[in-house]
């Protein structure tokens, strides 16, 4: 199965191409599909030690994982956040977590504080996969999530007054990965 490059999405303001001629039934994603995907965004990726697929940003990772077995099957674009946040600031992130929560379907974001008194936060979104789903769908669906992960980071950049990255390419893959 290959991706019909029309049938990303354009959120650039410019008109959609027109889809192209593709499968007509439900495809079962797999990571070569997805990594197909990634490389028409032009994003870098990087396949971690446990074989899940990877795209690094400056201040984030953003990880694509199938998990279950069959019919339950699962796809998740799950982002971790690097920036760290002090314990003492925990309240103020939720606060905000919530807000974007109840404002956005995606990607919904929680705290996770590590052993050192850290506390940073996670983005995802999932979907069922294991029956089948329509390609337009899986692909509109797996950019979207990646976008709004980008969003999210300026916004919560925006929301809390955090200092900005030093580079302004925030959107930009990390090119050291």
């Amino acid at each position: 199965m290959s991706i019909d490059p029309s049938s990303i999405p354009n959120f650039g303001g410019q008109p959609e191409p027109q889809p192209g001629a593709g499968p007509t039934g439900p495809v079962i994603p797999d990571q070569d599909l997805v990594k197909q995907l990634l490389e028409q965004m032009e994003l870098k990726y990087v396949v971690d030690d446990e074989g899940d697929l990877a795209a690094p940003w400056e201040q984030f990772r953003t990880y694509f994982m199938f998990r279950g077995e069959e019919e339950q099957q699962v796809f998740s674009v799950r982002t971790f956040y690097d920036r760290p946040h002090a314990l003492d600031e925990k309240a103020r992130l939720l606060e905000a977590v919530d807000d974007w929560n109840r404002r956005t379907l995606w990607p919904k974001v929680y705290t996770h504080t590590n052993d050192d008194g850290t506390v940073r936060l996670i983005g995802e979104a999932q979907m069922l996969i294991g029956v089948g789903v329509a390609l337009e769908h899986f692909v509109s669906s797996t950019v979207s999530w990646v976008r709004a992960s980008i969003e999210f980071d300026k916004w919560l950049v925006e929301q809390l007054g955090l200092e900005a990255d030093a580079e302004s390419g925030d959107d930009k893959p990390d090119q050291e990965a």
